[in-house]
C-alpha cells in the first residue's frame, strides 16, 4: 500500500461538496505524479488522510474510474491508470490542435470581469508554483484554461479538453518546483492575460502552443 503521508493532500473535514473536492484533489495528485501508477490506494486510507468518512472518497474514486484516471483492483482498492509515452504524445498532439485556435477565438468574447478573474487565477498559479503546492497549481491551472476556452462558447470542446488535460501526466513538476523553474512557466499565464487585454489573438495562440509544448517536454520530465 502506498505511503499516504508522502502525498500533499489537504483536509476536507469542514468543506462542502466533499465528493467533488476530494475528486479534484486526487485528480491533481494524479496529474502531478504524486499518486503513481502501480501503487495501491484504498478509500479508507485516503479518507483517514483527508479526515472524512470513506464513502465520499470511494465515490470520488469511482468518478475518476469513469474518467479513466484510476482502475478498480477487486477487494483491494484502486490504482492509477498507467499512460504510455505514446498515449501522452497523442494527447499533446490533440491539445495542440484544439486549444490554441479556440483560445484565440475566445479573445473577442472575454469581458473585463472575466479577464479580472483570469488574472486572479494566473496570480494564484504563480503563487502555487512559488510555494511548490502542486495540487493547488494543477487546480488553478485547470480552472484558468477551462474559463479561457469557455469564452469561445463551445462547451463540447471544453469538455473534450478537460478530459484530455485530466489524462495528462506531469511527472517533472516536482523537480521543476524545487528548482524554481516552474515559476517561469507559471508566469506564461500572466502573459496570456496581457495578450487578451491587448486583443492580440495570434500572440495568444502562439503562446498557448508553446505552453502546451512545455507540458510534454520539461513538465513531463522529458529532455527532448
Amino acid at each position: 500500500m502506498a505511503e499516504l503521508r508522502q502525498l500533499a493532500l489537504p483536509s476536507f473535514a469542514r468543506r462542502m461538496s466533499v465528493r467533488e473536492e476530494v475528486a479534484d484533489a486526487l485528480r491533481g495528485a494524479i496529474v502531478s505524479g504524486e499518486m503513481k501508477p502501480g501503487e495501491l490506494y484504498s478509500a479508507p486510507g485516503l479518507a483517514e488522510r483527508f479526515g472524512i468518512s470513506a464513502t465520499p472518497v470511494r465515490e470520488a474514486m469511482l468518478d475518476l474510474v469513469k474518467q479513466g484516471l484510476v482502475e478498480v483492483v477487486r477487494n483491494k482498492g484502486f490504482k492509477v491508470t498507467d499512460m504510455s509515452e505514446t498515449d501522452l504524445d497523442q494527447i499533446t498532439q490533440i491539445r495542440e490542435l484544439l486549444e490554441p485556435p479556440i483560445a484565440a477565438q475566445a479573445v473577442a468574447s472575454i469581458t473585463e470581469q472575466e479577464l479580472t478573474h483570469l488574472r486572479n487565477l494566473a496570480a494564484a498559479i504563480v503563487d502555487a508554483a512559488a510555494d511548490g503546492d502542486l495540487i493547488s497549481y494543477i487546480g488553478a491551472d485547470r480552472e484558468f484554461h477551462v474559463r479561457l476556452l469557455s469564452a469561445s462558447g463551445n462547451q463540447r470542446l471544453v469538455r473534450i479538453v478537460e478530459e484530455l488535460r485530466a489524462q495528462t501526466r506531469l511527472y517533472g513538476l516536482s523537480s521543476l518546483a524545487s528548482s524554481g523553474r516552474l515559476v517561469a512557466s507559471a508566469r506564461e499565464h500572466l502573459q496570456m492575460c496581457e495578450f487578451i487585454e491587448a486583443g492580440e489573438a495570434q500572440k495568444l495562440q502562439d503562446l498557448m502552443r508553446t505552453h502546451i509544448g512545455h507540458i510534454r517536454r520539461e513538465w513531463a520530465g522529458r529532455e527532448d
